[in-house]
């Protein structure tokens, strides 16, 4: 099953949650799963009237989670790493009230993403008292496959981290496996990817490719450049998504 990690109304969350946040470490939702740790101080408030609006947050780099105006759909696809869509029965309160967090997890590690996600389930239960549950849904979607001809993959030189980054023209990334590549490619398509080459391993990409239909781009479309630089094609098909669905949530969160 794949989780769809376009978070958050693809413009803004590319921009802020892939290219600031999941994307810029080891980032892209995988299998690359840390010992689980708890927040051991965790401030939870409504964000105070009058601001900006801007949504932000960042956990990189340093031994705290901290994020502000950010609605609670939001922290639910970071928490879940899902899309909008893929959260049914919000609150007609959900998207207009914002939240400042701020939590310091035990220790003085910094955070990964996966380390990040249960840790947010978690805050959300406990401040929130949130209660969801998990259906699975098919939509219209890809699979990744092998071309004809066969795969053209880098193998990895083994970096201990896992980086990757969509680009204006492209995306690249390093110490990867397939499973992430699709995954990255979901934002370009629009639509969810499930991996299924069969491949295993790590691998270096790098991908040139036009970002819409423009015909003054050098470059080919994102499927074109899927097939003649890796050597991989896309196939349109019902793929599974994991859909969350609140059962309860509080607008308001309990004391810090």
């Amino acid at each position: 099953m794949v989780g769809f990690n376009g978070i958050v109304k693809r413009l803004f969350i590319l921009g802020v949650l892939i290219g600031t946040l999941a994307l810029c470490g080891e980032a892209v939702p995988s299998s690359h799963a840390q010992t689980p740790i708890t927040f051991e101080v965790a401030s939870v408030r409504l964000s105070p009237p009058g601001g900006t609006g801007l949504s932000s947050f960042n956990y990189l780099g340093t031994t705290r989670f901290t994020a502000t105006n950010v609605s609670l759909p939001l922290l639910l696809q970071l928490a879940f790493g899902v899309d909008d869509y893929q959260i049914l029965q919000k609150t007609s309160w959900s998207d207009s009230t914002l939240y400042d967090v701020s939590a310091k997890p035990e220790g003085e590690t910094a955070l990964t993403y996966e380390q990040l996600k249960p840790l947010l389930q978690q805050l959300l239960e406990q401040r929130f008292h949130l209660a969801v549950h998990h259906e699975t849904k098919y939509v219209k979607g890809y699979v990744l496959l092998v071309a004809k001809g066969g795969p053209k993959l880098q193998t990895s030189k083994g970096e201990a981290n896992h980086h990757a980054s969509i680009l204006p023209n492209g995306l690249q990334g390093q110490n990867l496996s397939l499973q992430d590549l699709a995954s990255l490619l979901s934002h370009p398509v629009g639509r969810p990817v499930v991996d299924k080459t069969g491949i295993q391993g790590s691998y270096d990409f790098k991908l040139d490719y036009s970002p819409n239909e423009s015909t003054d781009s050098p470059f080919p479309s994102v499927f074109t450049a899927v097939t003649e630089q890796l050597g991989l094609r896309l196939e349109t098909q019902q793929v599974p998504v994991d859909i969350v669905v609140i059962d309860h949530v509080d607008r308001e969160p309990t004391e810090n």
